[in-house]
């Protein structure tokens, strides 16, 4: 019973906390991303040094080179490492292929709805080891409580593509809307957020 009470707080707390904090694992895009800039910032520093620049752009460019470490042991080598030994290996168009590409890729988050219903059938899942008449109910509990959310899920988007479609009737419909609880305005601008 308690087991129980803990998944479906945990679920309860996920969906309520939302899916901001969540990123995909890094790819092998992101990963030669890091090694580029780990070469990169360990390049400037030894330049910096060679050349005999200010004290301050030396100290800037070794920590830089120190912080990159961190980064590439976060995210892991490539399976194949990009050249990176000169310079112009550095500066050519693919390692900025691979920055640009990278910066996109880790502005992407999961979908919020796909993540919600792994959890909800992990815990209807547990529910059933558990199983025993809480088990059951649990059970029950949350495979209604996944229909709910996907039939909130099918009318707001429905509502949202209904106010691109008709923009002249957008005002109305925001209009009709109005009258809501505080809490459900909440819950429904969570979850077109997803």
């Amino acid at each position: 019973m308690r087991g129980l009470m803990f998944v479906v707080g945990l679920v309860v707390l996920f969906v309520a906390a939302g899916c901001e904090g969540l990123r995909f694992a890094p790819g092998e895009v992101q990963k030669a991303n890091a090694y580029l800039h780990h070469r990169t910032a360990q390049m400037a520093a030894d330049t910096a040094r060679a050349e005999g620049t200010s004290a301050g752009l030396v100290e800037l460019t070794s920590l830089s080179e120190v912080q990159s470490r961190a980064f590439m042991a976060d995210y892991g080598l490539p399976r194949e490492l990009p050249a990176a030994e000169t310079v112009d290996d550095i500066l050519n168009e693919g390692s900025r292929a691979i920055a640009e590409g990278a910066a996109v890729i880790s502005g992407e988050r999961p979908d919020g709805w796909a993540v919600a219903d792994c959890v909800v059938e992990a815990a209807i899942g547990i529910a059933g080891i558990i199983g025993g008449v809480w088990g059951i109910r649990a059970g029950q509990f949350l495979r209604r409580s996944r229909e709910t959310s996907l039939a909130l899920r099918e009318v707001i988007l429905g509502n949202e593509a209904f106010k691109r479609a008709q923009s002249e009737s957008a005002a109305a419909f925001k209009e009709s809307q109005s009258h809501q609880s505080a809490t459900t305005r909440r819950l429904v601008s969570e979850l077109k957020t997803g």
